[in-house]
């Protein structure tokens, strides 16, 4: 891992998540919600995130592929651009686990951490490089503002050489991090590890 970043609340450190609402518990779980936890994400089965999801399978299973196809999928923006974004809409968001998972993804894929340093400090003023600002403005845009999105906030993301599947791709990456945000800071809270 790089160098720890705390910084206005947020950090790049491994965080725990505990739900406010009852998980599924494994011991009397239908074969159709152990089903979508294992075919959800390698820790599923032991995350109250997946775990509080999997009350309502079909929903999980949606969600799964949605944000797999999005996050995961060849071609179009980098996967640490993706990741970049995601790590700016948790920032401005607020929600403390999403952006420190989405920190630490950039950064293993990156192998730097200069702009999330940046991005927890102020997002506002983040990007160590044109396109980084212009990647990392957008995600600010139109997180916040969604509405006032136009022909113009589209064009300074190709005057920095994003083609349109790259730009489908950033505004993919940043709308279900809108979305995933709000499922994480409304059904528990990030827990940080004993100091």
């Amino acid at each position: 891992m790089s160098d720890l970043i705390r910084s206005h609340g947020f950090t790049n450190e491994t965080l725990g998540w505990k739900a406010w609402l009852p998980t599924v518990d494994l011991s009397s779980a239908t074969d159709e919600q152990v089903a979508v936890l294992q075919e959800s994400h390698p820790q599923a089965l032991t995350s109250d995130y997946y775990l509080t999801l999997a009350h309502h399978p079909e929903v999980l299973r949606q969600r799964s592929q949605a944000f797999n196809a999005i996050m995961y999928a060849p071609g179009g923006l980098s996967r640490a651009e993706r990741e970049l974004a995601s790590t700016v809409v948790s920032r401005v968001n607020r929600c403390v686990y999403c952006a420190s998972v989405h920190a630490q993804r950039f950064e293993q894929l990156a192998k730097r951490n200069d702009v999330i340093s940046e991005v927890f400090a102020d997002p506002a003023t983040a990007g160590t490089t044109d396109r980084e600002k212009a990647i990392v403005q957008f995600a600010i845009d139109l997180t916040l503002e969604p509405s006032s999105l136009s022909a113009r906030h589209i064009q300074t993301l190709r005057d920095q050489g994003l083609d349109d599947a790259q730009v489908l791709d950033l505004i993919h990456a940043i709308s279900i991090f809108a979305w995933a945000n709000r499922l994480m800071l409304n059904l528990g809270e990030p827990v940080f590890s004993a100091p």
